[in-house]
């Protein structure tokens, strides 16, 4: 079988630490092994009643991301959701193999839905449909997800599955998640019991990607820790201390090293000092790629050439499964 990675990030607005380590930092490596598919998606980005403006800025944001952090628009397919139909033509044939009791299992919408669940909208109810389409519509094979997105690809193998024994043909891929470790989880500045999040009201919950240099050195010098030196090795911490495990968490994925080997080198030594190692740390990896998508962002033509050139490699991809799923559902062609 084809292998072909598939995966994507809705254009919110201020990129952080977490979506660098936890996703697009990992995505780079795919390129070397695999066909790669990486998606602005926009359409999901809906659910959110974004301002038209900001969402046009915020697509560009994104695709400049992904490029500063290392991934080739010639070897990788960038491109925006919005600009291949078949995701949401693919997502009402979807709809039609997906019974109401798997979407009512999906805790994602219960938590972002809370207590007004009949206000809440139905895009976003049905949201991992839309997803699984965006996987199936390219065969996607493998798809690097955090934790919270784990249940809505196993929704989309699912669906998959649904859908092949309907027609009684195995035509779309059952995807593989791809999780990586530690560093998927990076959580707030603020509070470590939290996910590092875009809609968190306090701009030092997050280190945004396009941080200045002094701007991560204040955010890191006001994170939240507790009194105590850093944990010995073995000694477990993580309940007790959740800022403390978050700080180790993120100085060891951006130096590349184990959490143990991190503990092990800082044991029993104050987090004063080993916040001034993390900053220099953080500016050194998130640095460049801040000056490169300022850089990027101010030609924002050269990033819609980009955003066109993979809206064409995209449909190239997707229009040939689309056509054949048409044939085998009984749809018309065209």
């Amino acid at each position: 079988m084809h292998q072909r990675v598939f995966s994507g990030i809705q254009p919110t607005g201020n990129l952080h630490l977490g979506n660098y380590l936890g996703a697009i930092r990992n995505w780079v490596g795919f390129q070397d092994r695999m066909e790669t598919v990486f998606c602005i998606v926009d359409l999901h980005a809906l659910t959110q009643a974004p301002d038209p403006a900001e969402l046009r800025q915020n697509i560009r944001e994104v695709t400049a991301a992904y490029i500063a952090s290392g991934i080739d628009p010639k070897r990788a397919v960038i491109f925006a959701q919005s600009r291949c139909s078949v995701h949401a033509e693919l997502a009402w044939v979807l709809s039609c193999h997906t019974p109401l009791g798997w979407l009512n299992r999906m805790t994602q919408f219960k938590e972002k839905a809370g207590k007004d669940r009949e206000n809440a909208l139905t895009g976003l109810y049905t949201y991992p449909v839309l997803m699984a389409a965006d996987i199936l519509a390219y065969h996607g094979t493998h798809v690097p997800v955090g934790e919270d997105q784990k249940q809505h690809l196993e929704l989309a193998r699912d669906i998959a599955g649904a859908f092949n024994r309907f027609y009684q043909r195995d035509f779309f891929p059952l995807p593989e998640p791809v999780i990586f470790g530690a560093a998927t989880r990076v959580m707030s500045l603020r509070d470590g019991t939290k996910k590092m999040s875009k809609s968190d009201p306090s701009d030092y919950s997050r280190l945004v990607m396009t941080d200045s240099a002094d701007t991560v050195a204040l955010k890191l010098r006001k994170a939240k820790t507790d009194p105590l030196p850093l944990p010995e090795p073995g000694q477990e911490f993580e309940k007790e201390r959740p800022e403390a495990a978050n700080l180790i968490g993120i100085y060891a994925a951006l130096s590349d090293q184990s959490r143990d080997e991190v503990i092990t080198t800082w044991a029993g030594r104050q987090f004063s000092e080993f916040k001034k190692e993390l900053t220099d740390l953080a500016v050194a990896v998130l640095g460049p790629i801040g000056v490169e998508m300022q850089r990027l962002l101010a030609d924002p033509a050269a990033i819609d050439a980009v955003l066109d050139d993979g809206a064409a490699r995209a449909n190239a991809i997707a229009r040939p499964i689309w056509t054949e799923a048409k044939a085998l559902i009984g749809l018309p062609p065209g």
